[in-house]
């Protein structure tokens, strides 16, 4: 059964505040591994610079999924403009409501999301 027009709005009300909030941790994060550690090589241990610079990496490695995840949430919502929000992209099947209320970035079935993660289809 077709999402109703109400519905589409709840999740794009949704979707639109979830891009707000990765945008804004994003933004923090970038300034974290971007500003420069003024205190390196003064009277810091290299044990100390090697945690710092995994605490970076961590950091950037989160920045990467969120970043990935953003990409979800920015094509979502263009199929809410498209119309084709609660379709999915590969089989044209209704995406079932359970899936959407839990992942509303869902562009895709469980089955044909599973397929494209073993690399079966692109």
């Amino acid at each position: 059964m077709p999402l109703k027009k109400n519905e589409i709005a709840q999740f794009k009300k949704r979707l639109e505040e979830m891009r707000q909030q990765i945008t804004r941790a994003l933004q923090g994060t970038k300034k974290e591994v971007t500003e420069a550690d003024t205190s390196k090589g003064y009277s810091q241990h290299s044990a100390d610079e090697g945690t710092d610079d995994f605490v970076k990496s961590i950091n950037l490695e989160v920045t990467n999924k969120e970043f990935g995840l953003l990409r979800q949430i920015e094509r979502a919502l263009e199929k809410v403009d498209e119309g084709t929000y609660g379709i999915c992209d590969i089989t044209g099947e209704e995406i079932p409501l359970k899936r959407l209320e839990a992942i509303p970035y869902a562009t895709m079935t469980v089955k044909a999301q599973e397929k494209f993660e073993k690399g079966l289809i692109e």
